[in-house]
This record gives structure tokens, C-alpha cells and sequence, in this order.
């Protein structure tokens, strides 16, 4: 029985991939748009301030500058990632991206809960 050495490429860029690909920057571009109001409100009601150093002095004093920032820098890097979905270090990108969007998200959850239950 003879083992080959050769190494074995897996496809990159079949429709299926392309087409989970496609869901999870979308999801990003809403998780991010989420994330940005819900950031708002909580600002605006007094109980959070914005973690984002670069973005703290937008979301305290200009809510559309903030949330036109937050637009503008999230979904050109969506964009970028899907112009070069074809290379592995992009989908790493993507799923990296979600993976944070998904923890700011539940930690939104989180603060909400616990506002709830000690209202």
C-alpha cells in the first residue's frame, strides 16, 4: 500500500462556500448596525460609554457622525473581504469579524438582562 506525499488542496470558492460567505458579511454589516444603536441608546440613556477609543468622541457628542463612522469603516472592509474571498486570509477575516460582532452583541444582551431584571 503505497501513501501519496503530495499534498491535498481543498477548493476554495465553490457556490456553497460563496453563499455562506455572502450570509456572513451581511450579518456582519447588521450585527454592526446593531451594535451602533444599541451603543446610542445606551449612551444617550446615561449607562455606557463607547469602548471604541477612536470612536468615543463620535458616539458621545455626534450620533450621526458615530453612526455614519461605524457605517463607513465596516462595510468597505465587508466589501474587501468579499473582493478577495478567494483567499484564505479573508475568510479568516470574515469569521474573525462575526466572532467579535457576535460577543459585542451578546454583551449587549447581557447588559439588557441584567438592566431588566434589576428594574
Amino acid at each position: 500500500m503505497a501513501f501519496s506525499a503530495a499534498p491535498v488542496a481543498l477548493p476554495i470558492g465553490t457556490d456553497e462556500q460563496f453563499r455562506w460567505l455572502d450570509g456572513i458579511l451581511k450579518a456582519i454589516v447588521i450585527m454592526n448596525l446593531l451594535d451602533a444603536v444599541l451603543t446610542l441608546g445606551w449612551i444617550q440613556a446615561g449607562l455606557a460609554e463607547e469602548a471604541n477609543a477612536f470612536l468615543r468622541d463620535l458616539a458621545h457628542g455626534n450620533a450621526m457622525g458615530f453612526m455614519l463612522a461605524k457605517i463607513g469603516l465596516v462595510s468597505p472592509g465587508a466589501l474587501l473581504l468579499w473582493r478577495y474571498r478567494e483567499r484564505p486570509l479573508a475568510i479568516v477575516g470574515a469569521f474573525g469579524a462575526f466572532l467579535i460582532y457576535y460577543l459585542v452583541l451578546l454583551h449587549h444582551l447581557q447588559f439588557s438582562s441584567a438592566l431588566v431584571v434589576a428594574g
